[in-house]
C-alpha cells in the first residue's frame, strides 16, 4: 500500500459509478453536501470550485480530489463550455485515520493517462450493459489507490530542473496557443538549446514534440467524449487545420478521426450531476 493512503479494501466499498457531462457557459452546480470520495477530472473549460468556503480554481488537464462531509458548489467557465468527468467511490463509517490520510493528499493534481483510461473503462463497462458490481468497484477502487501514487509522482517532477518544471506546465495551460521552442524557452528562463538538452534528460524527448504529443492526447479525449467538429477540437487544441489535426492523430494512434469517434462516441452529455 502507498504510504499516506487509507488501507481502503473492496469489501468496505459499497458502491462506485463514473460519469461524464459538459456545462454550457456560465452553468453553476450546487451547493451540496458531497457524500463519497470524488476524482474530478476537468478537460475543457474552466471551474472553480468551493469546498466549505474555500476556493480551488481548475484548468483543464488537472483531477482534484473531493472528500465526504464537506459543502460544495461549482462555479465553470462563462466563456466556453467546460467538460469534466468523475469517479466517486463510497465508503460507509470512514475512521479519523481514513479521513487525516485523505487530508494529507493534494487538492489538484495533473492528470494522468492511468486515471484516464480507469474512468474509460468504467464508462465502458456502463455503456455496454449489465457490468458486475465487483468489476465497477475494482476499478473505483483502483483510481482511488492511483491518486497517492500520482501524488508521488508529482513530488518527483517537482525534482526535476524547474526549467523542464515551467515548460510542462506552460504546454499543459497553452497547448491550444501557438507556440514555438524561443516562445516556450522564453516563458521558462532558459535558452532553447538548454531547454532542448533538459527536455532530452527528464522528458527522452524534444519540447516541442512533447507539445505535439500532449496536442494529440487532448485531441483523442475529445474525439472520444465530446460531439465538437474536427475543425473545432483542431481550433482548441492548437492544429492549424483539421487535416492537420487528422494526419498526425493517424501518425501517433495509427486509427483516423472518424474511426476513433465511431468506436467510442457515446453520448457525452450525461445525467445534470457532477
Amino acid at each position: 500500500m502507498t504510504s499516506g493512503m487509507p488501507d481502503f479494501s473492496l469489501d468496505r466499498l459499497s458502491n462506485a459509478v463514473a460519469g461524464s457531462i459538459v456545462y454550457p457557459p456560465g452553468s453553476k452546480f450546487g451547493p451540496r453536501i458531497q457524500q463519497d470520495i470524488q476524482l474530478v477530472m476537468l478537460y475543457a473549460g474552466e471551474m472553480t470550485v468551493t469546498v466549505s468556503g474555500r476556493p480551488l480554481h481548475v484548468t483543464p488537464g488537472h483531477v482534484i480530489l473531493l472528500k465526504p462531509g464537506l459543502e460544495e458548489s461549482f462555479v465553470f467557465s462563462k466563456r466556453e463550455d467546460s467538460w469534466h468527468r468523475w469517479i466517486a467511490v463510497h465508503y460507509e463509517g470512514l475512521s479519523e485515520r481514513d479521513v487525516e490520510a485523505l487530508n494529507r493528499l493534494p487538492e489538484c493534481l495533473p492528470l494522468s493517462e492511468e486515471m484516464n483510461l480507469l474512468v474509460d473503462l468504467m464508462l465502458r463497462l456502463t455503456r455496454q450493459g449489465a457490468p458486475t458490481d465487483a468489476d465497477v468497484r475494482s476499478l473505483g477502487l483502483a483510481a482511488l489507490h492511483l491518486y497517492p501514487r500520482e501524488s508521488e509522482k508529482a513530488m518527483l517532477q517537482r525534482e526535476k530542473h524547474p526549467a523542464v518544471y515551467a515548460a510542462l506546465a506552460y504546454i499543459h495551460e497553452n497547448y491550444a496557443e501557438e507556440m514555438s521552442l524561443a516562445a516556450l524557452a522564453n516563458a521558462t528562463g532558459a535558452s532553447p538549446e538548454h531547454l532542448v538538452r533538459l527536455f532530452k534528460k527528464h522528458e527522452r524527448t524534444s519540447p516541442i514534440h512533447y507539445l505535439w504529443q500532449y496536442r494529440v492526447n487532448r485531441a483523442v479525449e475529445l474525439l472520444t467524449h465530446t460531439g465538437l467538429t474536427v475543425s473545432e477540437i483542431a481550433a482548441r487544441c492548437g492544429f492549424k487545420t483539421s487535416h492537420h489535426l487528422a494526419r498526425l492523430v493517424k501518425e501517433t494512434t495509427g486509427r483516423t478521426a472518424t474511426d476513433i469517434r465511431r468506436d467510442s462516441w457515446s453520448g457525452f452529455r450525461g445525467s445534470p450531476q457532477t
